[in-house]
C-alpha cells in the first residue's frame, strides 16, 4: 500500500474488540442475575439472558469463524450495529432512558469515532440517537419495585435523552478529530523512518563502494601491469593485440564506475563514520544546495564558533538539511545561516527573505499536513511534512527548535539550539 493511501484504510484490531464485548457482556450478565436474584427485582429475565446471548454468539463468530485479525470498516460497521441494537433491546426490557446503565449506548459509537470512516461513524451516531429517542417513548417500566418508586418531572425525564445526545456528539466530535489528527502523525513518523532508512541504506551501499574501490585498487592495478607485460609479448599478433586492448580498456572502466559511486575515493579507511564539526555539517549542506540552487546563500559564524568535532548523526545531517531546503524553497534571492556557539550552547539561526509563515500556520508549525486556510497560499505550500520530519529528528538529538517569522527580515526564521554537554554526547 502506498503512503498516501493508508489514511484512507480503516479498521481495528480484532482481539481488542472481542476483549472490550466480552466485558460488556459479563457486565450485562452480571447485572441482570444479580437484580434478579439478590435485589429479587421483577422483569422479563429470560427475554433479557436471550438478547445477551446473541451477544455470546456473535462474539463466537469473530473467534471461529471471522478469521482476518483486522476488522474492516464494513464488518466493523455491522457488528457495532449489532451492539448498539442488542444494548438498545436490552434497555427496552428494563426501563428505557430511566434506567441508569443508558450510558452504555455511547459506547459502540464513541468506540468506533477514531478508528473508522467519517460515514460510518455518522451512521453509528445516528443510529444510536435513534434507539435513545425511542427509548425516550417506548419501553418496559423499570423492574418492580423500582417502577413504583420511580416519579419524576417531565422536564428532568426529557432531559436524560437530551444530555445523553449531547454527550454522544461531542464525544465522538473530539474522538474523531483526534483520532484523524493521530493517525496521520503516525503516517508522518511511518514516513520519516522510510527516509530515514532509505538514508542509512544509501550511505551502506556507499560506504560499500567506497570499501570496494579501495580493496580493488590493488588487483586492478596488478592486472593493468600484466596487461602491459602482454602487450610486449604479443607485440604483432593483431588479434591478441585487440584482446588485449580491450582488457586493458575495461580495467580503466572498473576504475572508473568505482570511483563514481565511491562516496569519497581519497579516503583510505573512515569512508563513512567522520566525526564533524557543526561548522563542516553546514558548509556541507550549502555546498550540496548551491549545486542545485541558483540563489545566494550567506554563511556567517562568529569567531568563537567551535571547532570541536561531534559523532556524525545522519539525523541532525536530514534535520538540517530540511530547514535550510525549505528556506532555499520559499526565499526570493538569499538564504542566511548563522552559526553562534559559546561553552555552553551552540545554536544555528536559518532565515530566508521569503514572505514567512502565514498566521494560520505559524501557530501549528512541526504539525504533519499542514495547509495554510488562505486558497493563494496553498499552491505555494507543501504538506508541512518537511518541517515535521526536520523537528523530530533534531529534537530527537536533544536540539530545541524555534520557527518563527524573522524580527530583521521578510522571511522565516528557524532557531536550532543545543546544550554543549547534549550535542557532544550524541
Amino acid at each position: 500500500m502506498k503512503f498516501f493511501e493508508t489514511s484512507k484504510h480503516h479498521s481495528f484490531k480484532k482481539s481488542t474488540y472481542l476483549s472490550l464485548r466480552w466485558i460488556g457482556i459479563a457486565g450485562q450478565l452480571t447485572a441482570v442475575n444479580f437484580v434478579y436474584f439478590f435485589l429479587n427485582f421483577k422483569f422479563n429475565f429470560i427475554a433479557s439472558n436471550l438478547i445477551i446471548a446473541l451477544g455470546i454468539l456473535s462474539n463466537l463468530y469473530l473467534i471461529f469463524i471471522y478469521k482476518k485479525t483486522q476488522l474492516s470498516d464494513r464488518s466493523a460497521f455491522i457488528f457495532l450495529v449489532i451492539d448498539i441494537l442488542q444494548l438498545g433491546v436490552l434497555l427496552f426490557l428494563t426501563g428505557g432512558v430511566a434506567n441508569p446503565f443508558v450510558i452504555f449506548l455511547l459506547i459502540p459509537s464513541v468506540f468506533s469515532s477514531s478508528n473508522l470512516s467519517f460515514v460510518t461513524n455518522f451512521l453509528l451516531v445516528f443510529l444510536t440517537i435513534f434507539v435513545i429517542i425511542f427509548l425516550t417513548f417506548n419501553s418496559v417500566g423499570l423492574p418492580i419495585p423500582l417502577s413504583d418508586h420511580f416519579h419524576v418531572s417531565p422536564y428532568y425525564y426529557y432531559s436524560i435523552p437530551v444530555a445523553l445526545i449531547i454527550a454522544l456528539v461531542f464525544l465522538n466530535y473530539f474522538a474523531m478529530t483526534f483520532g484523524t489528527q493521530s493517525r496521520l502523525r503516525k503516517e508522518a513518523l511511518a514516513k520519516m523512518e522510510e527516509v530515514m532508512a532509505a538514508e542509512h541504506e544509501l550511505l551502506s551501499l556507499g560506504g560499500q563502494a567506497a570499501a570496494a574501490a579501495h580493496s580493488l585498487g590493488t588487483p586492478l592495478s596488478t592486472i593493468k601491469i600484466i596487461t602491459q607485460d602482454l602487450v610486449k609479448q604479443f607485440k604483432g599478433q593483431k588479434e591478441v593485440e585487440k584482446d588485449i586492448e580491450l582488457l586493458s580498456s575495461q580495467v580503466a572502466r572498473c576504475n572508473e564506475i568505482l570511483k563514481r559511486l565511491s562516496l569519497n575515493p581519497a579516503e583510505e579507511d573512515n569512508f563513512i563514520d567522520e566525526d564533524l564539526t557543526m561548522r563542516d555539517y553546514l558548509s556541507q549542506i550549502i555546498s550540496s544546495f548551491k549545486e542545485i540552487s541558483k540563489k545566494n546563500f550567506i554563511f556567517n559564524l562568529d569567531q568563537y564558533s567551535n571547532v570541536k568535532k561531534i559523532t556524525k548523526s545522519i539525523e541532525i545531517v536530514y534535520g538540517l538539511r530540511n530547514f535550510i531546503g525549505n528556506a532555499n524553497k520559499f526565499s526570493r534571492d538569499k538564504i542566511y545561516i548563522n552559526l553562534k556557539s559559546d561553552s555552553e550552547i551552540t545554536e544555528v539561526v536559518i532565515e530566508d527573505d521569503g514572505n514567512g509563515y502565514s498566521r494560520d500556520v505559524l501557530s501549528k508549525i512541526g504539525e504533519p499536513y499542514l495547509r495554510p486556510s488562505n486558497p493563494q497560499d496553498k499552491s505555494k505550500t507543501g504538506l508541512g511534512l518537511g518541517l515535521f520530519i526536520g523537528k523530530i529528528l533534531l529534537e530527537k538529538n536533544f536540539a530545541s527548535v524555534n520557527c518563527r517569522n524573522s524580527k530583521t527580515r521578510s522571511g522565516a526564521e528557524v532557531i536550532i539550539r543545543w546544550k554543549n554537554k547534549d550535542l557532544y554526547n550524541i
